[in-house]
């Protein structure tokens, strides 16, 4: 089911305002004013939410320490009474900036992409081969967010709006929460400042569901308690790594729920798919995972969403970096 793109940013703030349990008419909310009005949707089914289990955070990954600058092998006052030629001195070696950066590889080889049994633009089914490549295993943090903020004076488009965004409400306790409220130019330049890449989305979903076509990360069976979705009833983010019995078959966490992903690709039909979809074409990027206030279609690894990548910031919606 596509979810409509075109909701104001504003209407997203208002409903996190508002109380845990309203509704939520978009899932991706566009940060500018809609042209059109949104199609009719159909009432939601009622759901009796669980009281949420309070999650412990997983431990902040410890930063990767310096190496230490090569030392001279003679002091000055040797040098100056003739005892010893002082080696050059080394320029230190450029040091990975403090940030998370635990990846996963992925063999090269083939896997089923897509379903015949999920919305029109998710089929058909079909093979897809890929060479290997690596995926972070969690989604980026607001944690590592700000230190590539803080390196490079970068501004998100949220920000340069006026609006909410990752350094207030959205972030503000929440290191080890997924980033959120950045738009699709955002993530690529938090990415290539780490000389990584958006995974693509047939990347992005082989690492969700591996290489025997299972419909959750976890196997066949919708289990609310394995994601961070809506039946948890958390109404909000959860610190990554949360949901470790839900990770995918590759040890990548929270591919289902927690936020929406953007990935690299335009969202365009697959091949042999006839469906007609106005979303389709080179305006809107894909998004993938399903977020903490999604249901099991939404949650899927099959699920396909697509948003404006240069203007779409929410509040359930962030990424991982690939390479």
């Amino acid at each position: 089911m596509k979810k409509a793109l075109a909701a104001a940013a504003i209407l997203s703030v208002l409903i996190i305002a508002t109380g845990c349990g309203g509704p939520r008419t978009s899932d991706l909310v566009d940060l500018t004013p809609a042209t059109e009005a949104p199609a009719a949707q159909a009432t939601p089914t009622k759901v009796v939410l669980a009281t949420p289990t309070p999650l412990a955070a997983p431990p902040t990954p410890t930063p990767r320490p310096s190496t230490p600058t090569r030392e001279p092998t003679a002091t000055p006052e040797q040098v100056a009474e003739g005892q010893a030629t002082p080696e050059p001195t080394e320029e230190p070696e450029p040091q990975p900036p403090p940030v998370t950066d635990i990846m996963i590889e992925i063999s090269a080889g083939p896997f089923t992409m897509g379903s015949d049994q999920g919305d029109a633009e998710d089929s058909p089914a079909h093979e897809v081969e890929l060479p290997a490549f690596e995926i972070d295993k969690f989604e980026v943090t607001n944690a590592d967010f700000k230190v590539f903020t803080d390196q490079t004076a970068y501004v998100t488009h949220a920000e340069k709006q006026g609006l909410s965004s990752w350094r207030n409400e959205w972030g503000t306790g929440k290191d080890n929460h997924p980033v959120v409220m950045v738009t699709w130019d955002d993530a690529l330049a938090y990415c290539e400042w780490l000389g990584k890449r958006l995974p693509t989305e047939a990347e992005w979903e082989k690492a969700a569901r591996g290489e025997d076509g299972r419909s959750f990360p976890w196997g066949e069976d919708w289990d609310p308690n394995k994601a961070n979705v809506k039946e948890r009833g958390l109404r909000g983010t959860a610190a990554v790594g949360s949901f470790g019995d839900g990770a995918s078959p590759y040890g990548i966490e929270d591919m289902t729920g927690n936020v929406w992903e953007w990935t690299a690709d335009w969202y365009q039909a697959y091949p042999d798919n006839t469906a007609e979809d106005p979303y389709y074409g080179e305006q809107f990027r894909v998004t993938r995972g399903g977020g903490w206030f999604d249901e099991e279609p939404q949650a899927t690894t099959f699920n396909r969403n697509a948003a404006d990548p240069s203007k779409t910031a929410n509040d359930d919606l962030g990424f991982r970096c690939a390479r």
